[in-house]
């Protein structure tokens, strides 16, 4: 199976990525987990990218905040897909790090999760894997039916115990 490289701006993103590391883990997807810097370590950030596809990952995930050159600049030296999560700062709660993240220049693709999306971030590299490895697509499915369930149990018991039409 492909594995995913999960790479950070700072060690400080690590509170919101872990969501997406524990989300591949509940998956069995192998992943590792870096701190390269788009401004402070850019050499570093585009050798790991440029090595990415031979040193057998399927996708890159790429959290930062503020100005959030980290996603587009992995993905200027890698063909995978990169998945960008948008960190939020204090300043401007996220929509910095958003829009630094989603507006990329035509041909050069970062799929983008909301502001602290990392279990989504997470969920879509297994979405990505799942197209050549049934298994997680099995998965997937699984969890998605799991949660339909819940939702229609909760549904029942608040619908049975609130409502007073018959």
């Amino acid at each position: 199976m492909k594995k995913v490289g999960i790479i950070m701006g700072s060690d400080s993103d690590f509170p919101v990525v872990e969501k997406a590391v524990n989300t591949l883990k509940e998956y069995g997807v192998p992943c590792s987990v870096h701190v390269y810097s788009a401004h402070r370590t850019p050499l570093e950030a585009g050798e790991f990218a440029k090595n990415a596809r031979k040193d057998g990952y399927g996708v890159l995930i790429c959290a930062a905040g503020m100005a959030a050159h980290l996603a587009g600049a992995i993905a200027a030296n890698t063909t995978l897909p990169v998945i960008g999560i948008p960190i939020k700062a204090k300043a401007l709660e996220g929509m910095d790090a958003l829009l630094s993240t989603v507006m990329m220049p035509p041909g050069m693709p970062v799929a983008t999760v909301g502001i602290d999306g990392a279990q989504n971030a997470g969920l879509l590299a297994v979405e990505i894997l799942s197209v050549t490895e049934e298994g997680l697509a099995e998965k997937l499915q699984a969890a998605r039916d799991k949660k339909k369930a819940d939702i229609l149990a909760k549904d029942q018991a608040l619908s049975a115990q609130y409502s007073t039409i018959e």
